[in-house]
């Protein structure tokens, strides 16, 4: 690990382009492209977007078509996939997209995978998707593709990814319980732990990536991302009030009621029985809460724990400007902390 102070660790977005009730799509996609722009402002490092379907709350469907879109309205934060969902796709496809993103956007895009469906049953279906057993196999078949190295009896002999005169950008393996963790250290590619839905501990997946680790040219060194969900307002009773739209979004979500995430009004309002306080309090565990103090404190804790080389923050609330809010709240007070702290080793 480096020798920086804890709050030296970068910091980065990850977006699922929320819908709050009242709000359309046209109007979340315009928020996102504010937002990367105040992240990059704000010296975030990166910004990453999630595949998701079917789902009224979310306008991620389409991470590729976003990256251009924000990486076009942006300078110089890095912009990527958190993630493609690789299993919901032919190989070939991913790896032409990304190519063309790099030639794009050369040196600003990074690609992250994962192996969920990003969905539910029936969207999964209607994706008509790959066998996510073969989730390895396919992977192989994208670096290949990439680089045109399938073996002369391989069915895929002189297939490559066009444009051709461009490699892939940076890959990152996505997990939330660790099984992935080896297998990304083991390829040399980045790797990038889901802490903000994850009950599953960080540190251990995050220290089998380190300990399965071979140097690769676009990563001559391990880096470990933990994506963190924070609700962050200029007082604790306030980022409270707003995280509501988070407890009854995930109650309707578990009971396969969808829709846009509600207003903290509505949320307030609602008559929570013992059953449900009880399933929000133990969702809430998963999510930092509070004024720019209570967070920050928290994120350093998380980070020192985890030995995270970065931290990707993701928010779930009503209306965009509280979301751009918390995201300068925290950058703020992080970058704060920053110019004060004195390099320790840990």
């Amino acid at each position: 690990m480096n020798s920086e102070a804890t709050t030296h660790v970068p910091l980065s977005v990850l977006d699922l382009v929320h819908i709050g009730a009242g709000y359309d799509s046209r109007a979340a996609l315009g928020a996102t492209v504010e937002l990367a722009r105040t992240a990059e402002s704000l010296g975030y490092a990166r910004y990453w977007f999630a595949e998701h379907h079917g789902m009224p709350s979310i306008a991620s469907s389409a991470p590729e078509v976003l990256i251009g879109h924000v990486a076009s309205a942006t300078e110089s934060i890095r912009v990527g996939s958190g993630g493609i969902m690789l299993p919901n796709h032919a190989a070939l496809r991913i790896a032409e997209a990304f190519h063309t993103l790099e030639a794009l956007h050369p040196g600003r895009i990074d690609l992250g995978i994962g192996r969920a469906p990003g969905s539910d049953r029936a969207a999964m279906a209607a994706m008509r998707p790959f066998d996510a057993e073969q989730f390895p196999a396919q992977l192989h078949e994208l670096f290949s593709l990439s680089r045109g190295d399938f073996p002369s009896d391989h069915p895929f002999a002189g297939v490559r990814a066009a444009p051709v005169d461009v490699d892939l950008p940076p890959v990152w393996l996505l997990g939330s319980s660790g099984a992935s963790a080896r297998f990304a250290g083991s390829l040399g590619v980045g790797y990038s732990f889901a802490k903000h839905f994850s009950e599953a501990p960080a540190a251990p997946p995050l220290a089998a990536y380190r300990e399965a680790f071979r140097p690769s040219a676009s990563f001559p060194e391990p880096h470990a991302i933990l994506a963190v969900s924070v609700v962050c307002a200029p007082t604790d009773d306030e980022a409270e009030f707003l995280a509501g739209s988070l407890d009854l979004a995930w109650l309707r979500f578990r009971r396969n009621q969808f829709g846009p995430v509600p207003t903290p009004e509505e949320a307030a309002a609602y008559d929570f029985d013992t059953a449900e306080r009880a399933f929000v309090a133990e969702n809430r565990r998963k999510h930092i809460v509070g004024s720019p103090e209570v967070v920050v404190a928290r994120l350093a804790e998380v980070q020192r724990e985890t030995g995270a080389d970065e931290l990707m923050i993701t928010t779930m609330v009503h209306a965009p400007d509280m979301r751009r809010r918390s995201f300068e709240l925290v950058a703020r007070r992080w970058s704060a902390l920053r110019s004060t702290e004195q390099p320790v080793l840990r």
